[in-house]
C-alpha cells in the first residue's frame, strides 16, 4: 500500500524549516493555557515527527517542539502570578475544567516544582500545572528546571512515535496488505467514536454536578427506613 510511504515521502519535502516551524507553534498550543483543548497539538507533533526519522532532523525537531512546549508552560506560569488565587476562577480553567485545575493543585502539594514534569503526559492537567505553579509563587528556577525536563520528556515520546512510524511506513506496508490496513483504519476509528462519547459523557456528568442537582435517592436506605417504622 504505497500511499503511506508516497504520504511520508510528500511531508519530507517540503522545507523542514517550516515543518520545524509548524511543530513548534502546535507544541506551544498544545501546552499554552487554554488553547490546548482546541489544537490536538500531539496529533500533529506525530505526523510532522515522520519526516524527522533521520539522525539530521530529528534532534532538531526534538529541540523546536521542546521548546515550543516549555514556552507555552511559561505563558501559564506568567498567568498564575499575575491573577494569583483568582486563576482558579479563570474563563480558561473553567473551560478545562475546574476538577482538573484542582488535580494540579494537588500534584504541586504533593510533589512541589516536580510537579510540572510529573504531569507532563496527563492531558489538561499538564495544561494547567504551570499556572498552579504560578499561583503557588513556585522559585521560577525550579519552575524552569522541571518544565525543561518535563518538555524534552513529551517531545521525545511524540516525535519519537512520528520519526518510528515514518521510518517503518514503507516495511509495514510490504507486511501489511489492504484488508489489514482497512480493518486497523475501521478499529482506530471505532476507538476514537468511544473516546468522544465517553468525553461527552464525562462533561456532562460534570456539567449536571457544577450545577447542583439533587441526586438519585438511595433506595435501600428507604428501605431500611420503612422496615425501622414500627407498624
Amino acid at each position: 500500500m504505497e500511499w503511506v510511504t508516497e504520504a511520508v515521502r510528500g511531508l519530507s519535502d517540503l522545507p523542514f524549516p517550516l515543518l520545524l516551524a509548524v511543530a513548534g507553534v502546535l507544541a506551544f498550543a498544545e501546552s499554552g493555557l487554554g488553547v490546548g483543548s482546541v489544537v490536538p497539538g500531539e496529533t500533529a507533533v506525530v505526523i510532522l515527527g515522520a519526516a524527522a526519522a533521520d539522525p539530521v532532523r530529528y534532534p532538531a525537531m526534538l529541540l523546536v517542539v521542546a521548546l515550543g512546549v516549555t514556552a507555552g508552560d511559561h505563558v501559564g506560569y506568567w498567568l498564575g502570578r499575575t491573577n494569583g488565587e483568582r486563576m482558579r476562577e479563570t474563563r480558561a480553567v473553567r473551560r478545562l475544567g475546574v476538577r482538573h485545575w484542582d488535580r494540579a493543585t494537588a500534584a504541586l502539594r504533593r510533589h512541589g516544582a516536580a510537579a510540572v514534569f510529573v504531569t507532563r503526559l496527563v492531558p489538561v492537567v499538564r495544561t494547567l500545572t504551570p499556572a498552579a505553579a504560578g499561583v503557588a509563587n513556585v522559585p521560577y528556577r525550579r519552575f524552569l528546571l522541571a518544565s525543561l525536563s518535563g518538555s524534552l520528556l513529551w517531545a521525545a515520546v511524540f516525535v519519537s512515535i512520528g520519526a518510528f512510524a515514518g521510518a517503518s511506513a514503507s516495511r509495514l506496508e510490504q507486511l501489511l496488505g489492504w484488508g489489514a490496513w482497512i480493518v486497523f483504519g475501521l478499529a482506530a476509528a471505532v476507538a476514537a467514536a468511544v473516546a468522544v462519547v465517553r468525553r461527552r459523557t464525562r462533561s456532562s456528568r460534570a456539567v449536571t454536578a457544577e450545577a447542583g442537582e439533587p441526586a438519585e435517592p438511595d433506595v435501600q436506605v428507604e428501605g431500611r427506613c420503612s422496615d425501622a417504622t414500627p407498624a
